[in-house]
């Protein structure tokens, strides 16, 4: 089990969308065009509580994986079932992380960012746990 320093009490949905729904939701949501791996919301409620909903295209974290340029740094392998499930568990955790309220600057200094040292953290948590 993981305890979230930001929230002590949230209820977080993961969703998993194909392509076409994700460029969809990107689309209509956030106004951009393409697909993405993870699209992340949060409705803070008046008690205090956090709800929140993450959307993650395992398709788009395959693409990723294979080498698809997203100029993302750090491609993790050549889409092989391992890297495939490790990165669900980091998409997983950086869109709850941004329900949270983290966030992170785009290009490369995301990977340098408070917010990916953090990710990285619980991720390398949640393999260890899975083994």
């Amino acid at each position: 089990m993981l305890v979230w320093e930001r929230a002590r009490h949230a209820r977080i949905e993961l969703t998993l969308l194909d392509a076409a729904a994700m460029r969809r939701l990107n689309r209509r949501s956030l106004g951009r065009r393409g697909l993405t791996d993870v699209i992340a919301f949060a409705l803070p409620q008046a008690n205090g509580s956090l709800l929140g909903d993450v959307y993650i295209c395992p398709e788009a974290a395959e693409r990723y994986l294979a080498g698809d340029p997203k100029g993302l740094p750090d491609n993790r392998g050549k889409g092989e079932w391992g890297a495939v499930a490790e990165e669900m568990i980091r998409l997983a955790v950086h869109g709850t992380l941004h329900v949270l309220g983290y966030d992170h600057p785009a290009g490369p200094g995301r990977t340098r960012s408070t917010m990916w040292r953090t990710q990285e953290r619980y991720v390398r948590r949640l393999l260890r746990g899975s083994h």
